[in-house]
C-alpha cells in the first residue's frame, strides 16, 4: 500500500498562545510571569503545545475583549502567523470577553478555569469524581450557552470540550439546569454516605489525618510512601483526583487513617470548590492536616497562602496542621540549614522530609505521632509497681507526661484517647478522669 495514502487517526496536538493581564490597582499573591508559567504547566498536561505567551499591564482587564485594543491586534496577528487554533487567558473570561474574543481571533478561547476544568474532566476515574467534575462544568457552561453552541458547532473537540460539553449541541438550557438539579441530588446522596462513614469510623477512636498542599507538591509520593497506597504520583497538576484513604502505623505502632485529597491551585474555580463538597469535608472533618509544600519550588511562600485560603474558604482553617517541607533534597545542601533555621523561626510547627528518599520520612512519623497525641486530653492511670509488662505498655501507647508513687501503686498522667484507654482498662489498669 501507498504510504503517501495512509493517514493518521490520532488528535492533532492544539497549538496554543497564553495570554494573561496584571492589573495595576490589584494585589497579586504570584508575579504574573509564574502565573503565565503555572498556565503553561496546566495547558500541557491538558494536551496543547504551547506556542507563545503574551503578557500586559493595564488598569484593570478590559470589559470587551480582556486586553486593550492594540494588544487585542497583536494577538490577532500572533495567532495568524503562528498558526495557533487554541488561545488561553489566564483569568476567567466573562460570557461577553469569550464571545468578542472568538469573533477577533477565529480561533477556539478558553480561560483558566475551563482548563483546570477540563484537566478534572480527564482525570476523573470513580463515580463520585466525574459526577463532581460534570456538576462544575454544567454550572460553568450555563451562563455561556448563547455563544457556546456556534463555538463548539465550529471547532469540534479537544480541550475544553471533554465531559459534558460532548452533548452540549442538543441539549438546551431547561435540559442543563435538569441536569444541574439531578447531578446535586447525586452528590448530596454521596454527601450523606460519607457522614455515615465518618461517623462509623470515628467510634473505632482511629484519628484522621488529611494530605492537603499546592498541586504538584508531592502529596501522593508522600501517600505512597507512607502507605504503600501506589497511587499516581506524577509529576504534572492535579495527577491524583479522587480521594485515597489508607490505615498507616506510626511508632509505638499508633495507628491512623490518612487521605489523600486534590491539590489547589492559585484561581482555583468556584465551581470546583463547591462541586466538590462531598470530597473536601474529608478535609474539614479530619483531626488534623498535613500541609505538603514544596520547599524546592520560589514560590512555596505564595502557594502555601493559596492552600490556606482554601482551607479558609471550606471552613477547615482552624484545623490544627503540620506543616511538611518536602523535596528537601532538591535543595542545595549549601543553603538547607539557613532555610531550615528561617522556616522554623517563623513557622514552628514544621516538618522538613523528602519523600523519595530512603529514610526521609522518619522525623515525619515522630512529628505526626507527637502531634497527634499533643492534643488528647491529660488522664489519671493508676497500676501496680510491679505491673512491668503494662507499664510499658502505657509508656509505648501513651505519652506519659508525670509519674508519682502512692503505696503499692504507680500514678500517670499520661496523654491517650479513648480506644487505648479502653485497652488499658482490659489489661487491669485504672483508668481514671480526663483534664
Amino acid at each position: 500500500m501507498d504510504n503517501e495514502r495512509l493517514h493518521s487517526t490520532k488528535p492533532e496536538r492544539e497549538r496554543a498562545i497564553l495570554v494573561g493581564v496584571e492589573p495595576d490597582n490589584t494585589e497579586r499573591l504570584f508575579p504574573i510571569e509564574d502565573s503565565i508559567e503555572e498556565l503553561g504547566q496546566l495547558a500541557a498536561t491538558a494536551g496543547a503545545q504551547v506556542l507563545e505567551t503574551m503578557v500586559q499591564r493595564l488598569h484593570r482587564p478590559s470589559q470587551a475583549h480582556y486586553v486593550g485594543k492594540g494588544k487585542l491586534q497583536e494577538l490577532v496577528r500572533l495567532t495568524e502567523q503562528s498558526e495557533a487554533n487554541l488561545v488561553v487567558f489566564d483569568d476567567e473570561l466573562s460570557p461577553n470577553q469569550q464571545r468578542n474574543l472568538e469573533n477577533a481571533l477565529k480561533v477556539k478561547v478558553l480561560d483558566r478555569t475551563a482548563l483546570i476544568l477540563d484537566i478534572f474532566a480527564g482525570r476523573a476515574r470513580t463515580r463520585e469524581g466525574r459526577l463532581q467534575v460534570e456538576l462544575a462544568q454544567h454550572q460553568y457552561l450555563l451562563p455561556r450557552l448563547a455563544g457556546q453552541w456556534s463555538h463548539l458547532e465550529r471547532l469540534g473537540a479537544g480541550i475544553g470540550t471533554r465531559g459534558p460539553g460532548e452533548t452540549q449541541l442538543e441539549t438546551d438550557r431547561r435540559l442543563i439546569r435538569a441536569r444541574i438539579e439531578r447531578l446535586k441530588k447525586d452528590l448530596d446522596a454521596v454527601r450523606r454516605h460519607r457522614h455515615l462513614y465518618r461517623r462509623r469510623r470515628s467510634g473505632r477512636g482511629v484519628p484522621v489525618v488529611a494530605l492537603v498542599g499546592y498541586t504538584n507538591a508531592g502529596k501522593s509520593t508522600l501517600m505512597n510512601a507512607l502507605a504503600n497506597a501506589q497511587v499516581l504520583a506524577e509529576g504534572k497538576p492535579f495527577a491524583t483526583l479522587d480521594p485515597t484513604t489508607r490505615r498507616i502505623k506510626l511508632p509505638s505502632q499508633r495507628e491512623v487513617l490518612l487521605t489523600d485529597t486534590v491539590g489547589f491551585i492559585q484561581k482555583l474555580p468556584t465551581q470546583l470548590v463547591a462541586s466538590f463538597r462531598a470530597t473536601l469535608e474529608e478535609v474539614a472533618e479530619a483531626d488534623l492536616l498535613l500541609h505538603v509544600i514544596d520547599l524546592s519550588h520560589p514560590a512555596w511562600g505564595e502557594q502555601r497562602a493559596v492552600v490556606e485560603g482554601v482551607l479558609a474558604d471550606i471552613g477547615a482553617g482552624a484545623k490544627p496542621v503540620l506543616n511538611v517541607f518536602n523535596k528537601i533534597d532538591r535543595v542545595p545542601e549549601e543553603d538547607f540549614f539557613a532555610v531550615e533555621t528561617g522556616i522554623r523561626n517563623l513557622i514552628p510547627e514544621s516538618v522538613f522530609v523528602s519523600a523519595t528518599a530512603p529514610g526521609g520520612l522518619d522525623s515525619l512519623r515522630r512529628a505526626l505521632l507527637s502531634t497527634l497525641r499533643s492534643r488528647l486530653p491529660i488522664t489519671e492511670i493508676r497500676v501496680p509497681v510491679t505491673a512491668g509488662k503494662l507499664l510499658a505498655e502505657i509508656h509505648r501507647e501513651t505519652e506519659v507526661l508525670d509519674q508519682m508513687h502512692d503505696g503499692d501503686e504507680l500514678i500517670l498522667n499520661a496523654r491517650l484517647d479513648a480506644s487505648v484507654a479502653g485497652r488499658l482498662r482490659k489489661a487491669g489498669a485504672a483508668v481514671g478522669n480526663t483534664r
